[in-house]
């Protein structure tokens, strides 16, 4: 076959072609000849250069001086490059106003303006330098930097001396940092051991030195440093540890203090007194070998050391002031940044006679019947329906563990988590207390849960199945509304901590606090309003100047259960105190409610329960989970907090509990009640109602204020009055408990 004739190119195409090609050889030459002059024309101008120098070209001992000069200027360079990159981040901590940096200091008030204790630092640097006797002086300078007046902020020497110490003794038997080195970690550092942190001390050192005298360093180490026991500063730590002035202190009591800048948590005095009197014998020995003083002069303070006051705590609410002090904390974040002022008296929540009564039923309880049941802690939250919190306990003892139970530890509640199963129940509308529910065995998937007993009670009524504690009604509930719609309603009472929704989330298998229950079992005492547990009341400058109020600005309570569903859940409570798990928690002459509470193996037991005045809620347990010996929630923890409970209710207006006003309270033969109503033999003196206390507050509050102001003319006598009174003097005043 014959091939077909091929397609004829374009007219024109081969020119534009050629003149393509033509012209990327045009760009290729220009580019090899531009390149070819460049590199001619650099050949010469370095051969120009190079005759240039050798002009300047030294030979013999001239040319090893410019050349070392030459390198010593290069490497200069390169090492003020490298100590500016260094020094930067150590300068920027010096960005704000550094002297003005410091930490917390609040001074706790009871709720009826008696101080309770104190909280973050204790700090005064109103005394000068000049005041500080010389004996304090020379034994800090003997102990801490005896070239202080002499070197540029980083001793030298001192420094390898430290070295060389530390060698021989294989670790560190002796500090190289100068004071002002130390200041600087004080002021703008942390205690962290890093080579960055010791690299920005030295800088910000140099930095001190440039700013401040010699003088002006001192005091502010003298000033600043930690001294133990929550003291910043040597006249604050005098006033701690010995009640008096740093102006007064003797030889011996400035060598104790001298001693505690090396590390106060171990020489503390009122922590460990023959350290401390051993560390005081160092410095004294610093001061012979310094040349301050001779051994005559200190033998006075060997023979007779310093001896401090004494700092027992018994009757310090340490766990309660923990709690205050971080709410204390969250309140002064929200503060605006430009607020200067760190030092603040708070006035708190806390009820002495309470807490007094929660502490000492606490202990006497785990002391007489804690080896019986297998448990060795206990936690409890007492708070008013309003969410005040009148008293707590964290543990059985401060002394040996500062975890706080009743905020931080997460245990199961156990039984006393159903009402809020119930609760949301009756919620939904198809439940009532007579509603006839079904006790019987059930399965979900391999999962079936039993009732204590391990017996089934068939058909009851809803208020029958939880005055019994039934776990397969329970569940049943949860069941038929949706476990969802139980951890909403818990979270919308007050329950802070993560409820994890599995198939025993209505029999209490999810963690919760103490004060998570407490503060939900607010809502049934109160008649259905969540509330903000709080310690703080009132904040305060130490001038008495305003800061915070929580009646103003703390957060207003918010109705998450209709009344008709109080009056139906709170006599169901009543019914588990009066005739089901909980009959110890009965208070004579006092309608309670409540729920008790028992994990598996007995590893936690609970009892939350309420009145018209309070909800409290209690655990005991053991920290490692251990298993109690079968201890229930209706046996101590019941006990306990009916003790607490019967005192606490002293003395004041019993308060109708919401649903319950109907109802008759129990009674008892007068003397059971008294026994029942005292702790440790005393019993609770006449308290103030809330209201009356904040009147009386008030009135203190406004009377200081008029004590402050200039005195009025005449025609303000009757506003004066007024003021003084608290109301107008045409309103007849009226009663109050």
């Amino acid at each position: 076959m014959p091939e077909e004739p091929k397609e004829a190119p374009p007219p024109g195409a081969p020119r534009r072609g050629r003149r393509i090609r033509n012209a990327l050889l045009a760009i290729d030459s220009w580019i090899d000849s531009t390149i070819y002059t460049g590199g001619v024309r650099l050949r010469a101008a370095w051969d120009s250069y190079v005759a240039f120098t050798e002009r300047f070209n030294l030979q013999g001992p001239a040319r090893w001086g410019v050349e070392i000069a030459s390198e010593a200027v290069t490497w200069g360079a390169v090492g003020a490059v490298l100590m500016l990159t260094l020094a930067l981040p150590a300068f920027q901590e010096t960005s704000d106003d550094w002297l003005k940096r410091a930490d917390l200091s609040v001074t706790f008030l009871d709720r009826y303006g008696n101080t309770i204790g104190e909280r973050g630092i204790r700090h005064n640097d109103t005394v000068p330098l000049e005041e500080f006797p010389d004996h304090l002086i020379k034994a800090v300078l003997a102990t801490e930097d005896r070239r202080f007046y002499d070197h540029f902020g980083i001793d030298v020497p001192g420094t390898f001396r430290a070295l060389l110490s530390n060698a021989r003794a294989g670790g560190v038997v002796q500090g190289g940092s100068s004071i002002t080195q130390q200041l600087a970690k004080n002021l703008f550092l942390s205690n962290e051991r890093t080579l960055e942190r010791k690299i920005k001390e030295a800088f910000l050192a140099l930095w001190l030195e440039f700013h401040l005298t010699k003088n002006q360093i001192l005091k502010l180490y003298l000033d600043r440093a930690y001294m133990g026991g929550g003291t910043f500063g040597v006249d604050a730590a005098a006033q701690y540890y010995f009640g008096k002035s740093a102006r007064d202190v003797n030889l011996a009591e400035a060598a104790m203090l001298a001693g505690l800048f090396k590390a106060p948590s171990k020489f503390a005095p009122h922590v460990n007194l023959p350290a401390a009197r051993g560390r005081a014998s160092v410095v004294l020995d610093n001061l012979v070998d310094a040349g301050f003083m001779t051994e005559g002069q200190v033998f006075g303070a060997r023979r007779h050391p310093a001896t401090p006051i004494d700092r027992k705590r018994e009757d310090v609410p340490e766990y309660y002031l923990d709690y205050a002090f971080e709410q204390v904390k969250s309140i002064v974040a929200t503060l605006p940044k430009d607020y200067a002022e760190r030092s603040f008296v708070v006035r708190t929540a806390l009820d002495p006679n309470i807490q007094k009564a929660a502490d000492t039923a606490i202990r006497d309880s785990l002391k007489q019947f804690g080896k019986d049941y297998g448990a060795t802690q206990s936690a409890m939250v007492v708070m008013e329906p309003n969410g005040a919190v009148r008293a707590m306990v964290g543990g059985r003892d401060y002394g040996e563990s500062q975890f706080n139970r009743a905020t931080d530890a997460l245990r199961q509640p156990g039984s006393s988590f159903k009402p809020y199963v119930y609760t949301a129940a009756l919620m939904t509308g198809k439940y009532k207390p007579d509603t006839m529910v079904l006790d019987a065995p059930l399965c979900i998937g391999n999962w079936c849960p039993q009732n204590y007993g391990h017996s089934y009670a068939g058909r009851l009524p809803l208020i029958t199945a939880l005055t019994r504690s039934l776990n397969t009604v329970a569940v049943r509930l949860a069941e038929s509304i949706g476990r969802g719609r139980i951890v909403d309603l818990a979270h919308a009472m007050g329950v802070k901590s993560e409820l994890k929704i599995t198939r025993a989330l209505p029999l209490g298998a999810a963690e919760v606090t103490v004060m998570d229950q407490a503060t939900a079992y607010c809502v049934f005492a109160n008649g259905g309003y969540a509330v903000q547990p709080h310690a703080v009341i009132d904040m305060r400058t130490p001038a008495g100047d305003p800061v915070w109020n929580f009646a103003q600005e703390g957060e207003k309570p918010k109705r998450v259960i209709p009344p008709e569903i109080i009056d139906m859940i709170n006599p169901m409570l009543n019914s588990v105190v009066e005739h089901g798990t909980g009959r110890r928690a009965i208070i004579p002459g006092v309608k309670v409610a409540g729920k008790t509470g028992t994990t598996n193996a007995y590893r936690d037991a609970w009892f939350v329960g309420f009145t018209g005045n309070y909800a409290a809620a209690i655990w005991f347990g053991n920290d490692d989970y251990t298993p109690t010996r079968r201890m229930t929630g209706g046996s101590l923890p019941a006990m306990t907090w009916q003790k607490v409970l019967a005192f606490a209710h002293q003395g004041i207006e019993i308060k109708p509990t919401p649903g319950l006003d109907g109802h008759p309270a129990p009674t008892s033969n007068a003397s059971a009640q008294a026994s029942l109503l005292e702790i440790d033999g005393v019993k609770r003196p006449v308290t103030l109602s809330p209201d009356s206390a904040e009147q009386l507050m008030g009135l203190s509050s406004r009377m200081k204020e008029a004590a402050r102001a200039p005195l009025p003319g005449p025609s303000a006598s009757l506003e004066s009055d007024r003021v003084l009174a608290g109301r107008d003097p045409d309103t007849p005043a009226t009663g109050s408990n």
